[in-house]
């Protein structure tokens, strides 16, 4: 599956405002930023995200997923220390 692929079927499942993902392999990583996590705990940001990709991850499409999500504001704060300058 094309990193592309998971960033539309993500986009269009939770009207995010921005995904970054990167894949090795069928190992993905992901990288969320929407309203939709505001006020939610990380563990169910995560949940909210794997709900989408369980399909793919059941069949085997996707082996791994590693997923940090925010919220916009969290976003512009974090980042600075998640992405290479």
């Amino acid at each position: 599956m094309e990193t592309n692929q998971v960033e539309t079927l993500l986009k269009d499942a939770l009207s995010l405002q921005e995904v970054i993902v990167k894949a090795n392999g069928n190992h993905y990583e992901v990288i969320a930023v929407g309203e939709c996590f505001d006020g939610l705990s990380r563990v169910k940001k995560q949940q909210l995200v794997y709900g989408p990709l369980m399909g793919t991850i059941s069949d085997g499409t996707i082996h791994a997923v590693s997923i940090k999500a925010f919220t916009p504001t969290e976003w512009q704060r974090e980042r600075k220390f998640i992405l290479p300058q």
